[in-house]
């Protein structure tokens, strides 16, 4: 089976800035393939020479067999777009709307199913400037489904949502990829990538620092495993860390994080904070999660997601 898209030793510099460098993978048809990194990573870049939107500097792009800037008339016609800042007239009806971009499709969609699809067909008749911001986003995909494309690229898709918002959202990134099509997902939030890709590509520095399955990213942090637990009164870290398998100390104000590694080390660090008179008290034990794979291979905090990226 051909992939969705193919990139190949891609590079794009701004004057002397290399914002890509030497970057190559492939989107499988039919995955949800996640894109994370912190800001000022490449995420957008390399989306937006994907999407033909930017002319790579050095390297080769395919996606459904054609190059994105040479092709990018025909390329445009079988894939959707949902961009991480966009905006329509405030005094456009939602219903309008849809129909003006099915309108620009040689092959139209239908504006009433692509409504109910994410489920704004109550809001037909309502005026951008009347939507919440989680039904704005769900518009922007609307207008990026309209004509039943085979790949879509979701840029940010949930920043700025509630709880709640973020979640429809899932939901309808889940409905695309039943439907058939390939999505391609750029995002701050580990949980998002985890919950919803097939595979991620993180980002750092313009490069890809790791490609793989969310199962097999997690994986490779070894057995590792987190104990948490909030401490009452005196705390030898020193002590803590001289503990078999333990591999770092963590403190988050009278937090403390213990990152071990090894069958049975969880319970001998709890049994030690019990033998040397620690009070503590909410004590978890957690499995690693794709936030301690972007941590350790990109060595970065989690980004704010509250700025676009260059």
């Amino acid at each position: 089976m051909r992939s969705a898209a193919s990139v190949e030793r891609l590079s794009k510099r701004y004057g002397s800035v290399r914002a890509v460098e030497d970057v190559s993978f492939t989107i499988e048809t039919g995955e949800v393939f996640g894109i994370v990194g912190p800001n000022g990573a490449g995420k957008t870049t390399i989306l937006e020479c994907i999407e033909g939107l930017r002319r790579p500097d050095e390297g080769r792009v395919r996606v459904l067999g054609l190059d994105p800037w040479c092709e990018r008339y025909a390329l445009r016609e079988r894939i959707g777009v949902q961009l991480q800042t966009a905006a329509l007239p405030e005094r456009i009806r939602v219903g309008e709307a849809v129909t003006l971009f099915a309108d620009l499709y040689r092959r139209r969609g239908d504006p009433e199913a692509a409504l109910r699809r994410v489920g704004l067909a109550d809001r037909r008749g309502a005026a951008v400037a009347h939507l919440s911001g989680g039904q704005r986003q769900r518009l922007f995909i609307a207008l990026a489904l309209v004509h039943e494309p085979e790949v879509v690229f979701l840029d940010e898709l949930t920043t700025g949502l509630d709880p709640q918002g973020r979640r429809d959202a899932w939901d309808l990134v889940r409905d695309i990829r039943e439907r058939g099509a390939t999505v391609v997902l750029t995002t701050h939030f580990m949980e998002e990538a985890e919950r919803l890709c097939d595979r991620v590509a993180i980002f750092d520095l313009g490069r890809v620092v790791a490609l793989d399955t969310v199962g097999r990213l997690i994986a490779s942090l070894g057995e590792e495993r987190r104990v948490a637990f909030t401490h009452i009164g005196a705390l030898d870290d020193a002590a803590v860390r001289a503990l078999p398998g333990v591999v770092r100390v963590e403190r988050l104000g009278d937090r403390v994080v213990v990152s071990v590694r090894g069958a049975g080390t969880a319970g001998r660090v709890t049994t030690a904070l019990e033998e040397t008179g620690v009070a503590f008290d909410d004590l978890r034990v957690e499995r690693p999660t794709l936030e301690d794979v972007f941590l350790a291979r990109t060595g970065a905090r989690l980004p704010g997601a509250d700025a676009p990226e260059a």
